[in-house]
């Protein structure tokens, strides 16, 4: 959700000043006149009066023109937003979204432990221990927030509709202690969690819960969201957090937020001391560190539970209660201890201590004064992030993977038993298939996943590859006690190509022997059967380019490697001590200062081509942007209708699109609207919100791509009801890491199962008319630091194979018409102006039609939409005047910004507003009505107040005639 930003608000306030100015100094004329003319300076009534008179009809003039320059400039794109008319979800539409909320998640619970078949419980009442049961979580907080629009179904809720009855004097006790659940907020964060002490379990409070029930469930959970990484250190100075007793600290100096408390370790003690049989729900998109389950075999059941949405938790009573089987997988590995992820020295805060040339001066979101340095960030572990990392370290000999890994990826129990047994593969003209038979041997209906991995040849010191690859995925549809369903597996050889920023610069597939394996797991082979590449293939010619790529993928970021080491499988990881550690050096090298751009030091003039020729603007070739529809990007008319466009239609569409893009009335372009985020649709200028979905992380944890299209299906139906045309999701950065805030808007740590999930999404949002802006494009994978100019390092292997690879997939299969770029820098470039990421990857290699936006146009020093457009960018998601409007008006700078607009009003007229000429209209906002009718009234008023002055003059003038008749013949007679 959008939240208020002090420096935006200064600069709404600067961008007005101007006019403030122009106001005052008319005031201040104006009273200077009627003082300065009096009856002293001019003695003429008649003329003293209609001059006062005259100034003060100009200060009304000119007031009416500043407040109009105002609403109709700075403040436009806010006054456009909030004008909107509010647009309600149907009845039908709202059954129809909760009923999908609810199956999405029923897929995505994963049972983690289920030790002598504990679950599903065996009566109908039991026991809910842990204040996160009254509490739980939902969603995360900022742009992945849910409406309050809607009631939500609670985890108590849920148990009730199952059948289950919970112990009432429990549920009392925890509501009783706290009702609220402590912010995690987008500029505030408390980490508190809420737990009653050990000493509110009483003894009568206990033989009670063991007279009501045998059975004990605990929930514990965790939130995260934007702008809120979670903490490492719950010590930390700058952590929130009130500890839930006065006798003793939570947390112990170095202890992190995915550990338990000791107020909750005391309550499980209390839990295991009193029931054998307990079940563990753990609620949150992060992977919480279970190192705690050995010492508790009372805890005989885990269920993952990741933040459920509006109606989620409905699942969850099925779940426990037996009448839905759990078929979720992890969509992350869970490590017995978080801070030993191979990426976690290498993620935090990190400042650069020689940069103060590039510093920018502003104002904390809390109007705190700030002197931002340049940020850093090294992906040092290279293309080895989670199970692609522990696999291979195991491999090794580098790890022992059971002292490391507690839950691996793609992991996930059922109420009853498979069977998968993998067919011959067959390899013909570079497309890989085998078919694979699932069979419920158990006595429970379920859905299974049929993973597939590869294992390509490595040769020591070559091309960095992992051991073990998720290559492709399917879920089967519900199976029957002993019926089969056969799945067929199919992938491209070129699938296994890995790419080669050294040598060859290109994708290569290496001969040699690839193992291709059904898995029930990251970790656990259930068939395999090895292929042979005969001879090394490179994808590095337009007759043969990698995975359909328009023009041939080569090395585009060799800047972007900087100085940093990377880790590498070579000799067993042999460097892996030193890629693994913290930064020590934290001065930015002269070649990278001496490509640092921000706006600072970026002077448009220097980007300008004498050779350019200045287009045409202001055509009357009579083209609507209706004609456009369907036709082909390429299709000559675009210019036609292009050449039509003035520098102030291009200006305003480039400018100001936050939530939406200006109508124009010239070429028929009508207002659009665009909202947040990626488990619902929130306007948040109407307060118009959709039915919340569960978080990003849960579809990622149902591993299936049909209810994830679905999904998408729904969203651009909730769209259609809301009039929203854009939405801006699905976010589809990787877990890099367990402590990301935002790992409940992301899908997963492999490439693969984000990709497949955003693109299906995408394709069903698409298929109702809905524009998704994929995000964050690319590298935002940390939330500190975001706005505070972060050069992220990578090479360009890692780069490619993991974090560009769902991007990539969401344009070619999910077919994505519009992007949002992330905040961070690519090296020491802004991502979102950077034209090898925008326009050499995106658009040249990719084939992508469309928009490309920025994330929230802050006034963080480095976004500039003179620059952004020339890197690639189109539309700033903008609701001030800050820099977000383009100032140079060379030949250079109107070619680019005939090109954005060109990607703007592209995917624009292919959005369902322009499905048919009654939906491609657009009225006037209020305030622009309210506008017209002042200026009327103005206008009356001002010609009424003219009339009148000179009547009065006239009158005061005749009278002093008169008078001086009168005096004259007066003074004759005398």
């Amino acid at each position: 959700m959008l939240k208020i930003n002090m420096d935006d608000v200064v600069a709404v306030l600067h961008s007005l000043v101007p006019y403030f100015i122009g106001m005052a100094v008319l005031l201040l004329l104006a009273l200077i006149i009627t003082f300065a003319v009096n009856k002293k300076t001019v003695q003429n009534t008649a003329n003293r009066k209609l001059i006062h008179s005259e100034s003060w009809i100009v200060v009304l003039i000119g007031m009416v023109v500043a407040v109009s320059m105002m609403v109709s400039g700075p403040l436009s794109t806010l006054l456009n937003n909030t004008a909107s008319t509010k647009h309600e979800l149907t009845s039908e539409t709202k059954d129809r979204a909760k009923h999908l909320a609810e199956q999405v998640q029923s897929e995505a619970i994963t049972m983690l432990q289920n030790k002598d078949s504990n679950l599903p419980l065996s009566g109908k009442k039991v026991n809910v221990f842990g204040w996160a049961s009254s509490n739980p979580i939902y969603s995360g907080s900022g742009s992945g927030a849910m409406s309050t629009q809607y009631k939500t179904v609670s985890i108590m809720d849920g148990l009730k509709q199952a059948g289950l009855q919970a112990n009432p004097e429990l549920s009392q006790m925890y509501t009783a202690y706290r009702k609220d659940r402590p912010e995690i907020g987008m500029w505030k964060a408390d980490w508190t969690l809420p737990e009653p002490t050990a000493d509110h379990y009483t003894e009568s409070l206990m033989n009670n819960a063991k007279k009501y029930s045998g059975q004990a469930v605990v929930v514990i959970a965790r939130g995260g969201g934007e702008h809120a990484d979670l903490p490492t250190n719950m010590k930390a100075k700058n952590v929130l957090y009130q500890d839930n007793s006065k006798s003793y600290q939570d947390f112990a100096n170095g202890e992190s937020y995915l550990q338990l408390s000791k107020t909750e370790q005391d309550m499980l003690d209390v839990v295991a001391k009193n029931f054998k049989n307990v079940t563990l729900v753990y609620n949150g998109a992060n992977t919480l560190q279970f190192d705690f389950l050995s010492k508790y075999p009372q805890i005989k059941s885990v269920l993952w539970c990741p933040p459920a949405g509006q109606t989620g938790f409905s699942a969850l009573g099925k779940v426990l209660a037996g009448s839905v089987n759990p078929s979720g997988r992890t969509s992350d590995t869970f490590l017995k201890n978080a801070k030993q992820s191979n990426t976690f020295n290498n993620y935090g805060d990190f400042a650069y201590t020689n940069a103060d040339e590039f510093a920018i001066d502003g104002k904390s979101p809390v109007g705190q004064p700030l002197h931002t340095l340049p940020h850093f960030i090294n992906y040092t572990e290279g293309i080895y992030v989670g199970y692609k990392f522990y696999e291979t370290a195991a491999k090794e000999g580098l790890i022992k993977y059971d002292d490391v890994v507690q839950y691996p990826f793609g992991y996930g129990l059922s109420y009853t038993k498979f069977k998968q047994s993998m067919g011959k593969i067959n390899y013909a003209n570079g497309k890989i298939s085998f078919d694979v038979t699932v069979t419920n041997t158990g006595n429970k209906p379920g859905k299974d996943v049929v993973e597939t991995y590869y294992n390509p040849p490595y040769t020591n010191g070559g091309i960095e590859k992992a051991s073990t690859n998720l290559v492709g995925f399917e879920k089967t549809g519900v199976l029957k006690p002993g019926a089969s369903q056969t799945v067929n597996v199919s992938f491209n050889d070129a699938d296994m190509a890995s790419y080669d920023s050294k040598k060859a610069k290109s994708y290569v597939l290496e001969k040699g022997d690839y193992d291709i394996s059904i898995q029930s797991d990251s970790h656990h082979v259930t068939d395999h059967q090895s292929l042979k590449i005969g001879q090394t293939i490179k994808y590095n010619s337009k007759s043969n380019t990698h995975d359909g790529d328009k023009t041939p993928a080569t090395n585009r970021f060799d800047y972007t490697a900087g100085d940093v080491q990377y880790l590498s499988r070579a000799n067993h990881f042999a460097n892996y001590a030193q890629t693994s550690a913290a930064p020590t050096d934290f001065k930015m090298s002269d070649k990278a200062k001496s490509e640092f751009i921000n706006n600072k030091n970026y002077k448009v003039a220097d980007h300008n081509k004498a050779s350019d020729k200045m287009p045409t603007m202001g055509a009357k070739n009579n083209v609507k942007l209706a004609d456009l529809r369907g036709k082909s990007f390429n299709d000559p008319k675009w210019n036609h209708l292009l050449d039509e466009l003035t520098f102030d239609d291009m200006d305003g569409l480039i400018a100001t699109g936050g939530y939406g893009t200006k109508p124009i009335k010239s070429i028929g372009k009508v207002q659009t609207t665009f909202v947040d985020g990626p488990t619902a649709l929130n306007n948040n200028f109407t307060k118009v919100g959709s039915i919340g979905f569960p978080a990003a992380t849960a579809v990622a944890c149902t591993w299936n791509k049909g209810l994830a299209r679905q999904f998408g299906e729904m969203i651009g139906e909730m769209a259609r009801d809301m009039h929203v045309v854009g939405w801006y999701a699905p976010a589809m950065n990787i877990h890099r890491g367990p402590f990301e805030g935002r790992n409940f808007e992301y899908f997963s740590e492999d490439s693969l199962l984000s990709g497949a999930i955003a693109s299906s999404e995408i394709a069903g949002a698409k298929s109702k008319g809905v524009y998704a802006f994929m995000k964050h494009f690319v590298l935002s994978e940390q939330e500190i630091d975001r706005t505070s100019m972060l050069t992220t390092w990578i090479n360009e292997q890692s780069l490619r194979e993991l974090y560009l690879k769902p991007f990539e997939m969401s344009v070619k299969t999910g077919g994505a018409q519009a992007v949002m770029s992330s905040d961070n820098f690519l090296g020491p470039v802004y991502a979102g102006a950077s034209a090898p990421l925008l326009q050499k990857v995106l658009r040249d290699e990719w084939g992508f039609h469309g928009m490309v936006s920025t994330d929230y146009f802050g006034n963080f020093g480095f976004l500039n939409a003179d620059q952004i457009i020339r890197g690639g960018g189109d539309v700033m998601l903008a609701t001030t005047t800050v820099t977000n409007h383009i100032t140079d008006k060379s030949a250079t700078s109107v070619i680019a910004m005939r090109r954005a607009t060109k990607n703007i009003l592209y995917a624009t007229v292919n959005g369902w507003t322009y499905e048919s000429a009654d939906k491609a209209k657009s009225d006037n906002p209020y305030w622009e009505k309210i506008m017209y009718v002042v200026w009327g009234v103005t206008a009356v008023l001002a010609i009424g107040l003219e009339v009148l002055a000179i009547i009065r003059f006239m009158r005061r003038r005749n009278g002093a005639d008169a008078v001086a008749v009168v005096e004259a013949d007066t003074d004759s007679k005398e």
